[in-house]
């Protein structure tokens, strides 16, 4: 059966995008000033190398080939057929591979002149009804943990407690008024009508139906207003606006996020001011409106790329719900959002724990980087809020993004320009750590920095071992204005992240900590925790490390080996007579025991020094290995034990 069209993102209650909850794979809200654009994140492989936004690219038709697998404009690619009327589609090149391959079509259905009742199929595709409350009967009667999360004043989320507290945006905060917070809002009288004013009536408007999680078609901004301002028992259905994104209209001159979303924001801080604002292509994400009416619900996600989350409450309340972000909760999100799991289970029995946050007018909340989380809204209500990727938890983000490959998330509606917003990160850090008095020192920094370098090496691994549509695709996120030579900046940045971290340069040019491997469509995924390899004190190891084109690591300047040989005798017990052996062998200390039987032991001691000049002087490693061979008389095979003595 043919993939067909490809459909508008679920979206999340969130200021932006996130991993959806009721469709085959979570998808990601996209950003609407970023549709129908030259941008990289719209672009298809048929797209002509110039083309005008068109007046219809806001409701943009996609194909995906079933061969290969990739999106296209049906635009670009059909052949002015109905997209709906396909059955099987294959892109060009795929043909070409493989000529046997033919596009066909559906048979044209039987029509009847009858009237019909209208029904809501979208709710009836999966077997489910179009009620919206079905989200909370399915919540009835399960565990709920109210929040053990802190209440902080204003005045005191700011960098430097970021930097102080090891806590620090590893759970969600409250904060109950926005005083000392440094954030700009608009009056509490402000409403939606307000809103309709200064974006603009017209403006077309993503709404999602409670009910069945997607998108309802054809909204703007003034039909909205019209609905939002019903009464709850004229309104047909539970509606949700959740990803109006205004930066650039009049209302963003009146909103300025928290001061500690603007000291962190990777966006604010880190993409050139100069390639911002109007006419130029980013990542428009720190500013939303998210207009919710009572009883609406959304279903568990994740906010795009793991990015953390401000959302302040201008009027009405919402009940969130969380799941933390452990390895364990983390993959049975991925289970449950890329199966019919979704339909009928609830997310929080596959978990450890559920925590319930309620806020009211005036709270603002700082979500963290990667936590799970649902929202009930029970009375009309208007919210501000935006996202941010930083620099303390770069490993979840990176985690979070798997998570979006792995459960095939389209790249239209992953964080816009992701992996060109890394390298402008990392060419910022590096030159950073190239002063003489900016370098990092906050070791939970350096680390998220060292996770930062080893993602960005993968892309280098795509540059260079890739197939020519990964190798160009990689090439192009490489911001050319800032980064010259990516590879020597993703090694260099790597190299120095792992020596403020307290690692011995004899590790440069290999990977710890991380691993790197593929999925199908040759994007790199970059995993944590993955045990380290011991590294060969070999030199030709070193000679021919190819892991990189072009690169050898620094070599010693000097080095000498020594190797002694010697023999003597004692008693010790034979381990086959012993039911702790191995823990006996383990932590022996060369005691004699009288009770033991005589063994001759052989013993081999080798001994390498090295040497080599650094910046500050010099570095010395001296290691020692000692190898024993124990005998006992009358005894065909031996047992032998090794220690290493370092």
């Amino acid at each position: 059966m043919a993939r067909g069209r490809r459909q508008p993102a679920h979206k999340a209650d969130e200021p932006s995008a996130s991993t959806s909850s009721n469709s085959p794979s979570p998808q990601v809200d996209p950003i609407h000033e970023d549709r129908g654009t030259n941008g990289s994140e719209d672009v298809c492989p048929s797209c002509p190398t110039h083309r005008e936004s068109s007046p219809g690219c806001g409701k943009e038709s996609w194909i995906r080939c079933d061969a290969c697998r990739t999106w296209y404009h049906w635009r670009c690619a059909g052949n002015g057929e109905d997209v709906e009327m396909i059955d099987k589609w294959y892109c060009q090149p795929c043909i070409n591979i493989n000529p046997s391959r033919k596009i066909t079509v559906r048979g044209p259905a039987r029509k009847s002149s009858r009237k019909r009742t209208q029904r809501d199929y979208a709710s009836l595709h999966n077997g489910l009804g179009s009620d919206p409350n079905r989200w909370l009967r399915m919540l009835e009667g399960k565990p709920v943990q109210p929040d053990p999360f802190k209440r902080m004043d204003g005045d005191c989320v700011g960098l430097s407690w970021v930097e102080e507290d090891d806590s620090a945006l590893l759970e969600p905060i409250v904060v109950e008024t926005a005083d000392g917070l440094g954030m700009k809002m608009p009056p509490e009288d402000f409403t939606v009508n307000d809103v309709t004013e200064l974006v603009g009536s017209e403006t077309p408007l993503e709404v999602i139906d409670v009910a069945t999680q997607s998108t309802s078609p054809g909204w703007t901004l003034g039909n909205w207003a019209e609905y939002f301002f019903l009464e709850p028992t004229k309104r047909d259905k539970i509606l949700n606006v959740i990803s109006l994104e205004i930066s650039g209209t009049k209302l963003a001159a009146i909103i300025s996020p928290p001061r500690i979303v603007r000291e962190l924001d990777w966006v604010e801080n880190y993409w050139p001011d100069g390639k911002k604002g109007k006419g130029h292509s980013y990542p428009k994400v720190q500013l939303y409106c998210l207009m919710g009416v009572s009883t609406a619900w959304t279903d568990w996600h994740i906010d795009f790329a793991g990015s953390s989350v401000y959302y302040h409450i201008l009027h009405g309340s919402k009940v969130f719900y969380f799941i933390r972000p452990t390895p364990s909760n983390l993959a049975a999100y991925e289970r449950w959002s890329g199966s019919e799991l979704q339909n009928h289970t609830w997310l929080g029995d596959m978990v450890d724990e559920v925590y319930k946050v309620e806020l009211k007018q005036g709270n603002t909340m700082i979500i963290p980087t990667g936590w799970i989380h649902a929202v009930y809204t029970p009375v009309d209500t208007l919210v501000f809020g935006g996202n941010f990727l930083h620099s303390y938890n770069v490993a979840t983000q990176l985690r979070v993004r798997n998570i979006e490959i792995v459960t095939q998330v389209p790249r239209k509606f992953r964080f816009p320009y992701f992996t060109k917003l890394c390298w402008y990160v990392a060419d910022r850090y590096l030159r950073d750590f190239k002063s003489q008095s900016g370098a990092p020192t906050n070791a939970r920094l350096v680390s998220s920095i060292l996770a930062l370098a080893n993602f960005l090496i993968s892309e280098v691994h795509t540059i260079e071992q890739g197939n020519e549509q990964t190798r160009k695709e990689a090439k192009d996120q490489i911001p050319s204005d800032r980064v010259k030579d990516a590879p020597a900046l993703a090694r260099e940045l790597r190299w120095r992240a792992r020596h403020a971290n307290g690692y011995a340069s004899d590790d440069e040019g290999h990977r710890f900590g991380y691993s790197y491997t593929k999925d199908n469509s040759g994007e790199h995924l970059v995993t944590n925790g993955v045990k380290r390899k011991r590294i060969s004190e070999s030199p030709a190891l070193e000679e021919h490390d190819n892991r990189f084109k072009h690169f050898r690591p620094k070599k010693w300047d000097t080095m000498s080996e020594k190797e002694d040989l010697a023999t003597r005798q004692c008693r010790a017990p034979r381990p086959e007579g012993q039911k702790s052996w191995g823990d006996y062998w383990l932590t022996y200390d060369g005691e004699i025991d009288e009770e033991g039987e005589e063994v001759d032991v052989k013993v081999r001691r080798q001994t390498v020094v090295k040497v080599k000049r650094t910046v500050r002087g010099l570095e010395r490693h001296k290691i020692e290995r000692i190898v024993e061979e124990w005998h006992w008389e009358n005894k065909l095979d031996g047992s032998s034990t090794s220690s290493d003595k370092t």
